[in-house]
Formats: structure tokens, C-alpha cells, sequence
């Protein structure tokens, strides 16, 4: 007579906690928002026990700080793939400022993290380094087309300004639930790049 075999209860994400618990996280932020779950929420969420997360992390705001750190990652790909479109730099700040938005309608999870879980970077010094890294990857474009640093600085913020705010929009739609908002809404941020970039000097 065999021995019943024993199995772990909900045992299905056991082999890789951290990103288990970092899935139920996005989870609940989706649909809650960022300060809307609780940690024990989400570890009921990936199948584990309520102490099982802190093998990873030291309470909710460092969950959620891994989570915004992964959120820093995706933007920086994105952003790069879409300034390799463009040769011209006022042609690639345009179609940054379109991918913004676009990153913000596809990944509005990770969009909310990064932007509103109102994380202490003076406590998770990796946000800081990340955002750095968006910044390097851009800056260096605008660069290209103003007087010095500042200038560029100034001038980026400009764009990512405008860009944030259409993408707020977007989501809260104020540009309609048709199909095609997401495109016009991509497409006017774009063009707005376009005009800042062409008013810098006035």
C-alpha cells in the first residue's frame, strides 16, 4: 500500500516567491490602486502564506518599491526602442512623448506605481538610480538641440510635462473610449513635443 503522496497547499508559486508575490501585487494595484492592498492581500493573492513575503521584502512599500524599480526598467526599453525611430532629435522627443502615453494606457499599473505610491527614495535609493537611467537615456536627445544642460533638462521636462498630463487624460477619458483614442492621444502628444520644441527659444 503506497503513502499518500503530500502536496503543498496552493503550492503553485512556491518555486519563485518574489516574482509570485510581485504578480499579485500588480494585481491589486490594477485594481485598486497602489495604497489599495494590503500585504497580506497579496500574498493570499499569489497562493502563500501571510509571513512568506517577508523572505523578500520588509513590508508593503518595499514590495511596491520593487515593483515602481521594474516600472523605471519597462519605461527606459520603451522609451529607447521608440527613440531609435527617429534620427532627427526633435523627431525622437516626439516620439518619446508618444510613447509616454502609450506606456502609461499599456502598463497603467506600473505607470501608478512609479508615479503615485508616493515611495521615499531616500529609503529605496534603487528608484533613484532607475529614474536616473530614464533620463540618461533621453537627455542626451534633447542635448542635441539646446545651449547646454539646464536648457535640455528644462527642455525635457517640458515635453514629459505635456505628455503626462494627455496621458492623465487618456485614462481618465476625457478623449473618449473609441478604439482610436489611445492613437490620437499618442499622436497629439507628439505634435505638442513638436511645438515645445519649436517654441524653446521664445
Amino acid at each position: 500500500m503506497t503513502s499518500p503522496v503530500k502536496r503543498r497547499p496552493t503550492g503553485r508559486h512556491h518555486g519563485d516567491l518574489r516574482n509570485a508575490l510581485e504578480r499579485a501585487a500588480l494585481e491589486l494595484v490594477a485594481e485598486k490602486g497602489p495604497h489599495g492592498f494590503s500585504l497580506n492581500e497579496a500574498s493570499r493573492r499569489a497562493g502563500v502564506s501571510v509571513a512568506a513575503p517577508y523572505k523578500h521584502f520588509a513590508d508593503r512599500e518595499a514590495l511596491l518599491a520593487a515593483l515602481a524599480a521594474t516600472g523605471y526598467r519597462k519605461q527606459r526599453e520603451f522609451f529607447a526602442a521608440a527613440l531609435e525611430t527617429a534620427d532627427d532629435p526633435a523627431d525622437q522627443l516626439a516620439a518619446f512623448a508618444a510613447a509616454y502615453v502609450r506606456f502609461a494606457a499599456q502598463e497603467p499599473a506600473l505607470f501608478d506605481v512609479t508615479f503615485y505610491a508616493g515611495l521615499d527614495k531616500a529609503r529605496h535609493p534603487e528608484l533613484a538610480e532607475a529614474g536616473d537611467a530614464v533620463l540618461a537615456t533621453i537627455l542626451p536627445v534633447a542635448a542635441r538641440i539646446t545651449a547646454d544642460e539646464q536648457a535640455a533638462f528644462d527642455l525635457l521636462l517640458r515635453i514629459s510635462s505635456a505628455a503626462h498630463g494627455l496621458a492623465v487624460f487618456l485614462r481618465q477619458g476625457l478623449f473618449g473610449v473609441r478604439g482610436d483614442a489611445l492613437d490620437e492621444t499618442a499622436d497629439r502628444a507628439a505634435r505638442t513635443a513638436r511645438a515645445i520644441v519649436a517654441d524653446r527659444s521664445g
